[in-house]
């Protein structure tokens, strides 16, 4: 990958200059999911007729290991010895991948630990095979840097904005069981990062909870004070692993492209953690954001592809557990009625 590294301005950018590449990240519209899909289908018909394989891989901007490898190319050669190419599919988020997993549109996909808990619960058909390592400080609880909030004890009655149902919704969960307080001790105002973002600064609320790389933004834009994340001493609060989901059919037929997507994603993994900062200028750019926000992210995410193990697997029972507790999904689910037990 050869692109030109800017230079770092995320300490001199205005807040407002930020905060609109973080919400052309978050707020992508629905049009670039229905394109998705229509290129992917046409794609897909292509690569039949001509013999060929193709992966079609369903990622988003924000995911920035598959960002780094998409720009190198580096699966591309990979999978080349094996007649496969790739094709990169590109979604607003996590519940519109699973979607298009779900139609066949993409074979495999990349999100965090919430959007395939819903999928499953509303019927989608996919399978969980392979999870990055834990990384509970790439989400948290902030609160503004003047603030009188010092403990997640203190959140007893205040306004608490959220992703309703995203993954911090369960870290939200676990902080306040682990400070002896319960849900309805606060007021869960339910926003989208953007709105967030702006409830936050303008102080319409007392906290907020968020993940990478809008946390990293809030902290170097506003100064803004990490409050509790997922770590919790000799025992994290939370996991926040990121999966890799796929098509049970492709993920099954194909094991050597599954290998090679593993190699491929463990081999970049590696040469960003040990490269961090020239990684964030090549990966900045095409995220749209300041070096030093995307260098902070990176530094709290892990990337080290492995199969699914039984813990992991359980652990994300105990988030579908939760998520019918509070009734957010309709129905008990069976996390590992969606796993593949056989890895390749």
């Amino acid at each position: 990958m050869n692109p030109v590294a800017t230079e770092d301005h995320a300490l001199d950018a205005p807040p407002r200059s930020i905060w609109q590449a973080l919400r052309d990240l978050a707020i992508s519209t629905i049009v670039v999911a229905a394109v998705a899909l229509i290129v992917s289908f046409i794609s897909a018909a292509s690569a039949h007729a001509q013999g060929k394989g193709e992966l079609r891989i369903g990622y988003q901007k924000s995911a920035s290991l598959f960002v780094l490898q998409k720009a190198q190319g580096t699966l591309e050669k990979k999978l080349a010895p094996l007649g496969f190419g790739v094709k990169w599919v590109e979604f607003p988020a996590g519940p519109q991948l699973l979607e298009g997993l779900n139609v066949g549109a993409v074979d495999v996909g990349y999100v965090g630990e919430a959007p395939p808990i819903f999928a499953q619960a509303a019927g989608a058909k996919f399978v969980y095979f392979g999870y990055d390592p834990a990384a509970p400080r790439a989400e948290a609880i902030l609160v503004t840097k003047d603030s009188p909030i010092k403990s997640v004890a203190d959140l007893k009655g205040k306004k608490v904005a959220l992703n309703k149902g995203s993954n911090v919704h369960y870290l939200l969960v676990k902080q306040l069981e682990k400070n002896g307080l319960k849900f309805s001790d606060i007021q869960p105002v339910y926003l989208a990062p953007a709105d967030g973002r702006a409830a936050f600064e303008s102080k319409n609320v007392d906290a907020w909870v968020i993940w990478d790389p809008f946390q990293a933004a809030a902290e170097k834009a506003t100064g803004a004070r990490v409050l509790a994340d997922g770590t919790g001493g000799t025992t994290d609060v939370v996991n926040n692993y990121q999966f890799y989901l796929g098509e049970r059919g492709f993920v099954k037929n194909n094991p050597k492209v599954i290998d090679a997507l593993f190699a491929d994603s463990v081999e970049q993994g590696i040469w960003l953690k040990k490269n961090l900062r020239q990684a964030a200028e090549q990966i900045a750019p095409l995220q749209g954001l300041p070096v030093d926000v995307v260098e902070l992210a990176l530094r709290r995410y892990e990337f080290n592809v492995k199969p699914i193990t039984p813990a992991v697997a359980a652990g994300q029972q105990q988030i579908a557990d939760t998520f019918f507790a509070l009734k957010l999904i309709p129905k008990p689910i069976k996390v590992s009625d969606a796993v593949v037990t056989a890895q390749p």
